[in-house]
């Protein structure tokens, strides 16, 4: 596979957990987008503050710069069509959008331990989320390894 892949999503809709997998599952590297926030994005989250476009630029700059490597899976939130236009300003990724209800997401994020992300901020990432045009779009409310087959078919028609 030669364009890396993009999975995004509002926080709890399971980009990490998918990721990895797809990335397990096509011998790729996983890269996820949370571990390279500075430390005051992080504690700005973990206190139920959202994040600002200012925030997030340098972030989004940085993981930009890790996908000009080939064979990468990202997991980033990227709810903005302007985030994913830093992310991918030449449209040469492969997209794939886990889209579930809020109540869905909502338990995920309560049964997760140790994120920083707040629960609280799901009404926020919500509101923010531009739904993308052209992407692969899956549906979170089934297993995971189903989401996963349907990615990696849904991957192989478009190659």
């Amino acid at each position: 596979m030669q364009q890396n892949i993009i999975v995004m999503g509002v926080s709890g809709s399971g980009k990490s957990t998918i990721g990895s997998m797809i990335a397990r599952e096509l011998d790729l590297e996983f890269l996820d987008a949370d571990d390279f926030h500075p430390k005051s994005n992080k504690e700005k989250m973990a206190a139920g503050t959202p994040l600002t476009d200012e925030d997030r630029l340098p972030w989004l700059k940085t993981l930009q710069q890790q996908l000009e490597r080939p064979h990468i899976v990202l997991a980033c939130s990227a709810l903005k069509t302007s985030y994913r236009d830093v992310l991918d300003p030449d449209r040469n990724h492969l997209w794939v959008f886990l889209n579930g209800s809020r109540e869905v997401i909502a338990q995920r994020m309560s049964e997760r331990k140790g994120h920083f992300m707040s629960k609280s901020l799901l009404d926020s990432q919500i509101d923010t989320l531009e739904v993308p045009k052209g992407v692969i779009e899956v549906n979170i409310d089934q297993a995971p390894e189903d989401i996963v087959t349907q990615i990696l078919n849904d991957l192989q028609t478009q190659e």
